[in-house]
């Protein structure tokens, strides 16, 4: 950075410091938004297929149009963005998301829900990929826990919130009102992030070929570290969608509660995130993550087996917390090794997280919603089941996940 005369060079810093603060907090202020969206339907699924006369199986399809387009979406963002930079693909992203936010609130249908649920994935899906590649060039490996907590529990406040609230206005304001909300609420970004665009196109871009692309995929995937790293966050989104989407029907069918008592159940989902995704970062910068990453696959898989058991509803509640802890003690650490895995590519990197994340939200709905023909429980039992062996294969996988510092010998 070049030395202003009559400027001390402390005073730049601290101001370029600031600037990188507020930018973070802006970008968590839409990847909340835009979890909200995403994730307020689930819940919905009871009373909106009583509505339009559709069975829950049909009506649940809203995940999985949407999250995998998303995620599909990514690869294309992730590459345009390496190509003309991060700010432009944030801007146009984020104009997609609103319109057909809006547009989503004028469907009369099932199938028109679902038609502008699969255009509004196409089209949300290039800011929060592009807010955690700018995590990259903002911050040295060491400091990166914290602003991916940010960011990760902001997505986790998006999920508690849409996921509880949501449900809970329904009965009185109405679906279409609960789109349009959020349309309206992304609506003054738009007139404060152009303050930050040199910054979120910080670093470098890159003119790359067909060839390029190809070669990019294959050095990601052509290393331990990179195919352990990706097929943890695919095994794990399938994981946590597939239950997720589901809870709203399981405390219909298990409790008979309505839309104010499903809200409430699900309050705490997304909670720890919110509270303590800051807090998991500095431990993964500071410890590594060879024992938090099992930890949170090991939490989210007794959850699901308690939720199996005849426990009181408040304990069920809890479980749903823990659920949340175990997701935001493995993604974001996961996502924070992508970070270090993208090199002078950090688009083309985190596009691939968030396409295998995102698919594996999406495949996992449908996943476990194959699996509801044992019941519940027996779904439930299934994918704890297989949590279970997860958590203890990651013990071996990630045990050379040791703090940041040392990511850079060869793995």
């Amino acid at each position: 950075m070049p030395r202003c005369p009559g400027y001390p060079m402390s005073n730049i810093l601290a101001k370029d410091e600031r600037h990188r603060e507020r930018l973070i907090r802006l970008l968590a202020v839409l990847s909340f938004l835009i979890f909200f969206q995403g994730f307020m339907i689930a819940p919905l699924i009871p009373d909106m297929s009583r509505e339009f006369r559709v069975s829950d199986q049909f009506m649940s399809l809203m995940v999985p149009v949407y999250m995998v387009p998303y995620g599909l979406s990514t690869l294309f963002y992730g590459l345009l963005s390496d190509r003309i930079g991060r700010r432009r693909v944030i801007f146009l992203s984020l104009a997609a998301f609103t319109t057909l936010t809006l547009l989503t609130a004028s469907a009369r249908s099932a199938p028109q829900i679902l038609f502008w649920r699969t255009l509004t994935g196409l089209g949300a899906s290039g800011v929060v990929p592009m807010a955690l590649a700018s995590i990259g060039s903002l911050f040295p490996p060491d400091r990166r826990g914290r602003p991916l907590g940010w960011l990760f529990g902001a997505m986790a406040g998006g999920m508690a919130f849409g996921s509880s609230i949501g449900v809970m206005l329904m009965p009185y304001v109405g679906w279409r009102v609960l789109f349009i909300g959020v349309a309206v609420a992304v609506t003054p970004i738009f007139i404060v992030l152009p303050r930050y665009g040199a910054l979120l196109d910080s670093g470098e871009q890159s003119t790359m070929s067909v060839t390029d692309v190809l070669a990019g995929y294959r050095l990601l995937l052509n290393n331990v570290r990179g195919i352990r790293t990706y097929g943890a966050v695919l095994a794990n989104s399938l994981f946590h969608s597939g239950v997720y989407t589901w809870l709203g029907v399981y405390f219909v069918r298990r409790y008979h509660l309505g839309g104010i008592g499903i809200g409430l159940a699900l309050l705490g989902y997304g909670v720890p995130g919110l509270l303590l995704g800051p807090m998991i970062g500095r431990l993964a910068d500071r410890w590594g993550r060879r024992w938090l990453i099992p930890a949170g696959l090991a939490i989210a898989a007794l959850s699901v087996v308690a939720l199996t058991q005849n426990i009181p509803i408040l304990v069920a509640a809890f479980a749903v917390t823990l659920l949340s802890l175990g997701y935001d003690m493995t993604q974001p650490l996961l996502a924070g090794i992508v970070t270090q895995l993208g090199g002078k590519r950090p688009g083309q990197a985190m596009g691939l997280n968030v396409f295998l994340l995102f698919t594996g939200f999406g495949v996992g709905s449908i996943l476990f919603g194959a699996s509801v023909s044992l019941g519940i429980n027996g779904a439930l039992a299934v994918f704890g089941a297989v949590q279970s062996a997860f958590a203890l294969l990651a013990l071996f996988l990630f045990r050379k996940e040791r703090a940041v510092l040392l990511a850079f010998q060869r793995w």
